[in-house]
Order: C-alpha cells, then sequence, then structure tokens
C-alpha cells in the first residue's frame, strides 16, 4: 500500500490498482482527486472537503464518496454518490478495507454546532481521524495526527498520540501554520509523541 500525504489533511492511498483519496480539501492539489476510485470524508467543513473539486472529478470519472450522512448538503448535486458511513462500520472501498470510528468533530467553541466527523482506520495499518482525537481500539502503525486547528490544544494531541501510541506518526491539518510555527511544532512533537514523528511536504509519498 502507497501513501501520498498532500496538504493539510489529504492522504492519497493505493493499493492493488486501487486509488483511495482521504479528505481532498480546499488546500489540498486537486490533481489528488485523479484516478481516484473512492473518496473518504472525515465531515463538511471545506478544508476537508472540496465539492466543486469532487464535483468536477466526477464529471470525468464515476467513484463513490463515503462520510458522514450530514455530507448530503454539501454536496450538492453530487450527493447522489454517498455512502453515508456510521462510527462502528466496516466496508471495503477501492479495493481497501475500511473502519469508521468517532461520530462527533472536536469542539470548536460551545457557541459553533458540533458536526458529525468519521474517522478512519485504513487497512488495519493507517488511521486518518479527521478533526477528533477518537483512539481506535485496535493497534495502529501509521498515524496522520491533526497537529494545529482552532479546536485543538497541544498537549491534548501529544497524549491522543501516546494512547494510540503508533509506530510512526505524520503530521496532519498544518495549512493555517507558518514557517515559525512548523518549527516549533515539529520540535516539540518530535520531543514528546514518544514515536517516530514527522511532518512530510505535500506530494511526499511512502508505503504502509
Amino acid at each position: 500500500m502507497q501513501l501520498t500525504k498532500y496538504a493539510h489533511s489529504c492522504v492519497r492511498v493505493e493499493h492493488d490498482g486501487g486509488v483511495l483519496v482521504i479528505d481532498p480539501g480546499m488546500f489540498s492539489d486537486p490533481a489528488a482527486l485523479d484516478g481516484a476510485d473512492a473518496v473518504l470524508i472525515t465531515h463538511e467543513h471545506p478544508d476537508h472537503l472540496n465539492a466543486e473539486a469532487v464535483t468536477r472529478q466526477l464529471d470525468r470519472r464515476p467513484f463513490v464518496v463515503h462520510g458522514p450522512a450530514s455530507l448530503s448538503a454539501a454536496l450538492g448535486d453530487a450527493a447522489e454518490v454517498l455512502r453515508p458511513v456510521q462510527p462502528g462500520d466496516s466496508f471495503t472501498t477501492a479495493g481497501v478495507a475500511i473502519r469508521a470510528y468517532g461520530g462527533r468533530h472536536a469542539v470548536i467553541h460551545p457557541d459553533i454546532p458540533v458536526v458529525e466527523n468519521v474517522g478512519y482506520l485504513v487497512n488495519d495499518v493507517v488511521y486518518h481521524p479527521g478533526d477528533s482525537l477518537v483512539v481506535p481500539d485496535v493497534p495502529v502503525d501509521t498515524l496522520f495526527a491533526p497537529i494545529h486547528a482552532p479546536w485543538s490544544k497541544f498537549s491534548e494531541v501529544v497524549d491522543f498520540i501516546r494512547a494510540v501510541a503508533p509506530r510512526r506518526a505524520y503530521a496532519l491539518h498544518d495549512a493555517l501554520l507558518n514557517d515559525n510555527g512548523y518549527a516549533v511544532l515539529d520540535r516539540q512533537y518530535t520531543a514528546l509523541s514518544r514515536t517516530d514523528y514527522r511532518r512530510l511536504e505535500p506530494g511526499t509519498r511512502l508505503d504502509a
């Protein structure tokens, strides 16, 4: 299984000829969707779902979209391809086994409604939590950890990584940082996460 980390929260998975794309949002290169057989969306926020890019790609090549039922409104005319996912679901798409976790987005502020959020465990190896810090109930080899967000606190993310206890962790959800922020957080997560932590440049490919 090969992974390509795109900007912010987008990860492309290629496995046995199938192509699966997770969270192609507004900060990621639309090319991440090229050749997609299926798309997983954790939640409806535009930094995780670029509905326009998904619709354009659907016009070129049909594929299914998996995600919370609440995505229907955000997808608009493309909602007919949505296959709703709930926490606890297990399914196979693009030849890849998926388990769904979580259910709710982390709280940004009590005055802001909490939307549905589903994290995905891919082939029992790679975990993408979306915008939540839900710890899966099985061992995880590779974790994509949301390192910076309006809803996050550094100490909570460190404890999340430690609780998941992956062999390696890669930075996720980092498009709002500048070089100063990258330097500080990369140093601190490397020192405190108790795993092999790295931040990948967009377009970096690796095996999982």
